[in-house]
């Protein structure tokens, strides 16, 4: 008889960020009078109606989503449920159907599965040389619920965002930012996976703010704008103390957005453009500065924040260095305990033995719950999942 751990039973999940009708947006220009002189912020210089921001025709953002929608479709495929469980929901759709609700609320796979397509799990990550795992894991959703509910949020943040400067900066702020949550999730939830795009969809909304901060001057209703999208992001990051939320990837996708917003999203300030859009080669006026002096000392301030901490980040996961080991209260970030739920976000174990054709699991770690299955020669990924179902 020997103990068979179980594919971690838990699954730390994103919450999306939930957002209405507030994104923000630049002042429009329109004509005004040609012998008044504007501030930079003021918008009566362009003449004709014309812009003075390209508008992009978004196409990365609806990409990142079929590509998430395809990869929760082909997990599912590897899941196949009839095969590796004794019930599954929706059984009608073979092998598409999904694990127990008691095993996965969230009308999804099994954790095993989800840690052989990809799963932040930190033990294969430091000592099974896995760092891919930290990219792969914001492309994996733990059910339909999960899927749906990050995917409108992305449909919603990211489409804007593409529209107004371009799949050149929203790509790599999409994917750091969910590298900055991967992270930061692996320093500190260490006994459980984690899968979902939220900490990505958090960098969306840390860029949106940081990008209203350092191009303050050419937003109207600006002090408005700033306080919903702060109670947004307020109200969004509260619900992370929910149990089985791992609300350390919303936090480090926001901290890395936030960051690569004053890098990635800063604008030239009205006058400059006016200036190059009315240049003749009799202007001997003075030249118009591209950007205002607090834009350029938070760019490269943002810019060493973002690489003195991903550094350090690596190199503390990389040696097994456990967050929770050097902030003592820092889990209640992610999960506060009350008496409606508990945080024990502890690994699941089973003991096993066979004899003949029966299986027999005992689920140990508090409930010592058993079961005996008709199963001769189970392999070790079938006792994994077996066990992930009698310990949930």
């Amino acid at each position: 008889m020997g103990k068979k751990a179980a594919s971690a039973s838990e699954i730390e999940v994103g919450v999306q960020p939930r957002i209405g009708d507030n994104s923000i947006h630049p002042i429009e220009m329109g004509s005004g009078p040609p012998q008044r002189q504007p501030s930079d912020a003021e918008a009566g210089i362009f003449s004709g109606e014309v812009m003075p921001f390209r508008r992009w025709r978004p196409w990365l953002v609806p990409a990142f989503i079929v590509a998430n929608v395809f990869l929760f479709a082909i997990t599912m495929f590897v899941n196949n449920c009839p095969r590796n469980s004794i019930s599954c929901v929706a059984s009608f759709l073979g092998r598409f159907s999904f694990q127990p609700l008691k095993e996965n609320p969230l009308l999804g796979p099994s954790s095993n599965t989800l840690e052989k397509m990809g799963a932040l799990d930190v033990s294969k990550v430091v000592h099974g040389h896995q760092g891919w795992r930290l990219v792969t894991c914001a492309w994996l959703h733990a059910g339909v619920v999960h899927v749906l509910a990050n995917m409108l949020s992305l449909l919603f943040i990211g489409i804007r965002l593409e529209q107004e400067f371009g799949f050149v900066r929203i790509g790599p702020l999409y994917i750091i930012s969910g590298l900055g949550g991967s992270l930061l999730s692996a320093l500190f939830i260490q006994s459980s996976i984690s899968v979902g795009a939220s900490g990505a969809l958090f960098g969306l909304l840390g860029g949106m703010l940081s990008e209203l901060i350092t191009n303050w001057s050419i937003y109207a209703n600006k002090v408005a704008a700033l306080l919903t999208l702060v109670f947004i992001i307020v109200i969004n990051l509260a619900v992370g103390v929910l149990p089985h939320v791992d609300n350390f990837a919303h936090i480090g996708g926001f901290i890395s957005g936030f960051l690569l917003g004053f890098v990635l999203l800063i604008r030239p300030q009205f006058g400059w453009i006016s200036q190059q859009n009315h240049r003749t080669s009799y202007d001997t006026g003075p030249t118009k500065r591209k950007h205002r002096l607090y834009q350029y000392i938070l760019w490269i301030a943002a810019a060493i924040f973002l690489i003195v901490g991903f550094t350090v980040g690596m190199i503390m996961l990389f040696r097994g260095v456990n967050g929770n080991d050097h902030c003592s209260w820092c889990h209640y970030l992610s999960c506060v305990p009350t008496s409606r739920w508990s945080c024990n976000s502890s690994a699941t174990y089973c003991s096993a033995s066979q004899e003949g054709n029966q299986l027999n699991l005992t689920c140990e770690g508090g409930s010592d719950r058993s079961q005996s299955y008709s199963l001769p020669n189970a392999t070790s990924d079938r006792i994994k999942e077996l066990c992930s179902q009698l310990c949930s």
